[in-house]
């Protein structure tokens, strides 16, 4: 049993998508099964919670020890994790700080349905040396992506222009400067064509925009496997895939003073697509 105590008004299933990655995997089930109690009554479906509630899960052995997030490199400065596909990162970030009761900072997110590798700084000083290497570009993530359809070249590097907003949240790309619009630069290199007319490239980024990998490649006519929001809805469904094929595959730093002990690692992601 994890008991919580809600700090901010949200639903249930917010709280629990944020905070408890296992409870998560298995909503559905505990709803069903009543096994998840606030302020000590059982709840059978999503609920308002406010603050101060108290929120009690009670898993199995089995629930309770399926992986959200694997640790790929820990130090007294520096937290690596390798995370799950239907994981938000906050509940990684809630998980490792509940296990260790040390301080975590967030530096960079991932999608909830994009695997990969995930950085976070453990003290003041490696949080602000991280949160510059991000902005002055000196961090390198490499993903990999399986698409639909056939790369044009390659090797490409792309621009574009990506804009916020609108209908389900979705981003738009638009190849010419657009009002509200912020320049994207996405780079891509072929490494597999496949018999099922799907490809897998390798894709770096050089802008780290909103769902920018996702929505540009969309946008040149190969979409991810398995994204459903940018995606081609008809292939997914013949794929039977709805969880997108990206992967948060290479992380690799180029650190300052005390910390360039990091620079020349290139840590890797255990999953593939």
């Amino acid at each position: 049993m994890l008991r919580l105590v809600c700090d901010s008004a949200q639903t249930l299933k917010e709280f629990t998508e944020n905070n408890y990655a296992q409870a998560s995997f298995f909503w559905s089930q505990l709803i069903k099964d009543k096994e998840i109690k606030v302020n000590g009554k059982k709840v059978g479906g999503d609920i308002l919670l406010s603050v101060g509630d108290e929120v009690c899960y009670y898993l199995t052995k089995k629930q309770e020890e399926k992986p959200a997030y694997y640790a790929v490199y820990e130090d007294e400065k520096f937290f690596i994790a390798d995370k799950e596909s239907g994981v938000n990162a906050e509940a990684v970030f809630a998980d490792i700080s509940r296990k260790t009761g040390g301080r975590y900072a967030f530096i960079h997110r991932l999608d909830r349905n994009t695997r990969g590798l995930i950085a976070f700084a453990r003290c003041g000083e490696s949080e602000k040396e991280l949160l510059s290497a991000f902005k002055e570009k000196r961090v390198e993530k490499a993903y990999n992506a399986l698409c639909f359809g056939s790369f044009e070249k390659p090797v490409a590097t792309l621009t574009a222009f990506l804009k916020k907003g609108g209908e389900r949240a979705l981003v738009k790309i638009f190849d010419k400067p657009i009002a509200g619009g912020e320049k994207i630069v996405t780079e891509y290199a072929v490494k597999e064509k496949r018999a099922d007319g799907t490809t897998l490239v390798e894709v770096i980024l050089h802008t780290g925009k909103t769902h920018q990998i996702r929505a540009h490649l969309a946008h040149i006519g190969c979409p991810i496997v398995g994204d459903m929001k940018y995606g081609d809805t008809d292939k997914n469904r013949e794929k039977k895939t709805a969880r997108q094929c990206l992967v948060a595959k290479k992380l690799r730093f180029s650190l300052s003073g005390a910390f360039s002990y990091m620079n020349g690692k290139i840590f890797e992601s255990r999953f593939e697509v």
